[in-house]
């Protein structure tokens, strides 16, 4: 690796905003806010997803309305052939 044109890597906390599970990491990201974990002041992201809060490692699928949007399409444009 060349020096100097890389970013740094270091420990980043990650806190899933749906779930409320934070989880320690390495990572490049870059953040504002700092939170103290286990003593010590680190940088933390919020993220939207993660394993705690997503569909399919929860088991909890999301239903998609698609004939809704069919529906409301072809009323919108109808049918131009």
């Amino acid at each position: 690796m060349k020096n100097g044109i890389h970013p740094e890597y270091r420990p980043v906390v990650f806190r899933d905003r749906s779930g409320g599970q934070t989880f320690l990491t390495r990572s490049t990201m870059t953040s504002t806010e700092e939170i103290e974990w286990e003593g010590r002041t680190l940088p933390v992201v919020d993220v939207d997803v993660s394993s705690a809060s997503h569909p399919f490692w929860t088991g909890r699928g999301r239903v998609v309305d698609t004939e809704g949007r069919v529906e409301r399409f072809r009323r919108r444009y109808g049918n131009q052939a």
